[in-house]
């Protein structure tokens, strides 16, 4: 464990780390007074809409670009005409403040138009996951109820099945927009839906009047969890919470201006896309670059032909980018600060240096929570701080619930140790839940420390590394006991990044039968994607960095490992198929107790395991 212990020495922050920042803080302070308003001092019930920004940018910054996709661009002035249209046309629909309308469309100028649409009038637009299909996307229909569903043409197949399992579906109800610049060419409708962008023609230009406005505290998006482990639920995003990470990002932690170009691949109806991404544009009039998808091969060249500054992230993309060939011009482009989550500590400094970043505003959050962390310092290996009330709590390991002592209290952890992160919830730090009653209660902590206090429990796990500085260490349900000891998923995983060969790794545990616990397991991919790798190399590797309970018992080789749409792991398939030799192409190997190496499984093998042959 010595080079995990001397990882977290390393990450700890200092008051000396804080005031050698205090350049770049000074340099900021104009940035971080604008944002300090919507971060903290806007109230829930103040008449301002996500929609109203862009109608000031169309005024302050009409002639400038808002969205480059592909090789067209479109102004602030042009966007929030075609929104215009868009709101005039569903106002005349009968959509007005607290209605939902559905959106299934890929990242594309058109999902923006009707989005700003619809907040213009207080519509709230439901954000499905174009991922989903089936009996998953009926789900996530029902929870909303959407008097409207917008259907792209690039998702018509998704939305076919699942139709015959929602009841409200008519084809008055149905629109459309064909997959192409619809603007230029409307295309042509299916049978049974309105071609929208044909419908909103003759609309106009003309910001809308409302009469019933819609407030900061409104529902402005449903964002849905990404169902990794179950069925997705859906939660409220309200306007507010968007003013909050425009405020707290855009200005207080990136200072971007209209001369700043964000380059966003992660898909719109995720909450770091949309939210976090564009939220940090908008108050700035800065511009963004969207892409259907992220491709690593492409990344730097569009990072070049657009004059990008800014990059929305999650850490597996970094990840994609790090295992690309290095190039002589790796760190020749326009790009210098990052904003997303998830980046792991142990590639944070080697990105950085390999592509010259200046700038990673590493971030925590939940799209249900009522608590966010930003890396406003622009300090290493940390989600940075809050300013909302927080405790770190002792915890039952391996659940999401805390501990409480014999008064039924529960007990923060020492400083420096890793506890489960509550968000306390008042008037000012609103837990906004999901859609389901019953759900939101599940995720509220009730008397923990007073007798009336109510906590979001974030179901995470964190430390605090100095100055009220925060690290991420553990999704709870990740954690496992094996040997009578604690294996930190997050951990092991580190440790496989820095070995060279491998160029994606996850841990979990599984179960073996006549034992306790569970056994760890690592899937794992080649650096160079062949099925080939020297186990006997890597075992010496993890026998020196890890205590003995954390090695790996099993360890997969694969050629790629599923992803969500937003660039999680699905551990859950991986963790069903166990140890077993049921996915093909795959190489499994096992560290069997008494011997000095890694050896292939067979089916043999596994019943001796399984018969008890080997005392684990």
């Amino acid at each position: 464990m010595t080079a995990a212990i001397s990882q977290e020495q390393s990450d700890r922050i200092s008051p000396l780390d804080v005031v050698r920042q205090l350049p770049f803080i000074t340099k900021r302070l104009p940035s971080i007074a604008k944002g300090y308003y919507f971060y903290a001092l806007l109230k829930a019930d103040k008449p301002l809409a996500v929609g109203n920004i862009v109608e000031q940018n169309a005024d302050k910054y009409g002639h400038r670009p808002a969205v480059y996709y592909q090789d067209s661009v479109l102004t602030y002035r042009e966007l929030n005409a075609w929104a215009n249209q868009v709101a005039h046309y569903l106002a005349a629909r009968g959509i007005g403040r607290g209605d939902v309308i559905a959106l299934a469309v890929e990242n594309r100028p058109e999902l923006l138009a009707v989005l700003i649409g619809a907040l213009k009038l207080g519509a709230a637009c439901a954000m499905i996951n174009t991922s989903q299909r089936g009996h998953v996307l009926a789900h996530s229909l029902k929870l909303t109820k959407p008097k409207l569903i917008v259907v792209g043409e690039e998702q018509l197949s998704h939305f076919e099945s699942a139709r015959n399992e929602v009841n409200f579906i008519t084809s008055d109800n149905l629109l459309y927009l064909a997959d192409r610049d619809t603007r230029v060419d409307p295309g042509t409708a299916p049978a049974g839906f309105i071609n929208l962008a044909e419908a909103v023609e003759h609309y106009s230009e003309i910001n809308p009047v409302v009469d019933d406005r819609p407030v900061a505290g409104d529902t402005a998006v449903y964002l849905f969890t990404s169902g990794t482990t179950g069925l997705p639920k859906a939660t409220p995003c309200s306007h507010l919470k968007w003013f909050r990470a425009m405020g707290g990002l855009g200005h207080m932690s990136l200072s971007l201006t209209p001369d700043d170009v964000m380059y966003i691949t992660l898909p719109l109806y995720h909450g770091t896309g949309l939210v976090v991404c564009w939220g940090a544009t908008l108050l700035t009039g800065a511009s963004i670059v969207i892409r259907r998808k992220f491709s690593a091969s492409e990344f730097w060249a569009d990072i070049r032909k657009y004059q990008a500054t800014c990059f929305g992230y999650v850490g597996e993309l970094c990840r994609y980018l790090l295992n690309q060939p290095p190039q002589k011009d790796d760190p020749h482009h326009t790009l210098r600060k990052m904003v997303g989550n998830g980046l792991r500590p142990s590639i944070w400094r080697q990105f950085k240096q390999r592509f010259g970043i200046e700038q990673i505003s590493e971030l925590y959050g939940a799209s249900e929570g009522n608590i966010g962390f930003s890396n406003f310092l622009n300090l290493d290996n940390t989600v940075g701080f809050s300013t909302a009330p927080f405790a770190l709590v002792k915890f039952h390991e391996g659940t999401r619930e805390p501990i409480r002592n014999a008064k039924g209290k529960l007990e923060k952890v020492a400083k420096g140790e890793p506890g489960l992160l509550l968000g306390k919830i008042t008037d000012q730090w609103a837990f906004e839940g999901y859609t389901q009653t019953e759900e939101t209660e599940k995720a509220i902590v009730r008397g923990a420390f007073d007798r009336n206090d109510a906590w979001f429990n974030t179901g995470d796990v964190l430390r605090e590394i100095g100055c009220r500085h925060l690290q991420f260490v553990d999704r709870m349900g990740d954690t496992f006991r094996w040997k009578g000891e604690n294996v930190s998923t997050t951990e092991v995983e580190n440790t496989l990044d820095r070995f060279g060969d491998i160029s994606e790794a996850i841990v979990y545990g599984v179960e073996i039968p006549g034992t306790n616990g569970k056994a760890g397991m690592a899937t794992i991919v080649s650096r160079d994607g062949s099925q080939q790798m020297d186990m006997e190399k890597l075992l010496t590797y993890l026998q020196q960095e890890l205590p003995a309970y954390a090695i790996p018992v099993f360890i997969r080789l694969t050629q790629s490992i599923e992803k969500t749409g937003t660039f999680k792991y699905r551990k859950v398939d991986l963790k069903e198929a166990g140890y077993q030799l049921n996915r093909e192409g795959d190489q499994v190997y096992v560290y069997l107790p008494g011997t000095h190496h890694y050896q292939e499984l067979t089916s043999a093998l596994i019943r001796d395991i399984e018969a008890g042959q080997y005392r684990f």
